[in-house]
């Protein structure tokens, strides 16, 4: 059974029930993600042998998020203990015109005080053939940083296979940081996962007649955007995603997979989303997924956007779904009919 690695955040997810908004409520429902924590997951739920590496408070809300990804099969064992807080996130989904909202509060939190120390990367890469990072984890402070940096060399040193989803947020760090920092990770990356928004603001690389804020898109820009890329960094494949917002309530949903040599392009699904936090993660994971079991590209792509397509569906971080459902709906079964 093949082992996966990831590394990065889990933090405690605040949100409204449904959508109503912060300034309605009394209460919020409680659960845990983040975007290595759920790409865990996913390859747990697939079979994997799937691991999370991070650094979380020994009280009780640590152990807490521990619980919950042992739950699904995660290995938690080279987790480190310290610090004083799990990060925390509030979420209000949006619908139809109005856009989700997301609230970060995790400033200080465990993963924040992490050192190289921390982790025996030799130790965690025993056994393993794939570790998977974001640009969000490197984001978090110049240690996470380093951190990322240590382990994309022990992989290397090993013959892991590397993958990064870009993930670029602007509310934890610049434009200018974010190149690079990431600049300096990517060649050690053999599968980079991204989106339009992504490498035009972490590496300037835009895609030709397109505009995310109107739901279009143009293949012949995201195929340059991959080029430019590979080109750039050597990469073995480019996945980019290609979102069609056609409001927060309705989505289409595709991706592309570049070698090299080939584009491929997934059939595009019309979504109705009831919680999109996590599409990507539950991309990533797909991918890494058929990657990992030696998938032909266009499989690939085909496995790695059904699944993202399904998390779509799922309340929460975590993309519950099975390897045969996915399936299914690569193969064509997208009619909802109950299944008895």
């Amino acid at each position: 059974m093949s082992k996966v690695v990831t590394f990065g955040e889990i933090m405690l997810r605040l949100a409204p029930d449904g959508y109503l908004r912060f300034n309605q409520v009394d209460h919020f429902q409680a659960t845990y993600g983040g975007g290595e924590a759920n790409v865990a997951v996913s390859l747990a739920n697939y079979g994997l042998e799937a691991e999370f590496v991070t650094k979380l408070p020994t009280h009780d809300i640590g152990q807490a998020a521990i619980n919950d990804l042992r739950r699904y099969g995660v290995e938690t064992k080279h987790i480190a203990r310290g610090g004083e807080r799990v990060g925390i996130y509030f979420l209000e989904k949006g619908a139809s015109q109005r856009p989700s909202k997301v609230i970060y509060d995790r400033a200080h939190s465990s993963i924040s005080t992490a050192t190289i120390a921390d982790f025996n990367w030799d130790e965690i890469f025993e056994g393993a053939q794939w570790f998977h990072f974001t640009g969000i984890t490197p984001a978090l402070g110049d240690d996470a940083a380093a951190i990322c940096l240590e382990a994309c060399k022990a992989a290397k040193a090993r013959g892991v296979k590397v993958s990064c989803d870009l993930n670029y947020r602007k509310k934890l760090w610049t434009r200018e940081k974010a190149g690079e920092v990431m600049a300096s990770l990517m060649e050690y990356v053999n599968v980079c996962i991204a989106n339009e928004e992504d490498a035009a603001d972490v590496f300037g690389i835009h895609a030709a007649d397109t505009d995310v804020t109107k739901g279009e898109v143009n293949h012949e820009g995201y195929k340059d955007v991959a080029k430019q890329l590979k080109d750039r960094f050597g990469f073995e494949y480019v996945a980019i995603t290609l979102r069609e917002s056609i409001s927060a309530s309705d989505n289409n949903w595709a991706a592309m997979l570049y070698n090299g040599e080939d584009f491929f392009f997934s059939k595009k699904y019309a979504v109705r989303i009831v919680d999109r936090v996590g599409g990507g993660d539950s991309f990533g994971g797909g991918l890494i997924y058929s990657l990992v079991n030696n998938y032909e590209p266009q499989e690939a792509i085909e496995f790695a956007v059904a699944a993202s397509c399904l998390k779509h569906t799922i309340e929460g971080d975590f993309n519950r779904v099975s390897v045969a459902e996915v399936q299914a709906l690569a193969g064509g079964d997208g009619s909802g009919r109950v299944q008895r």
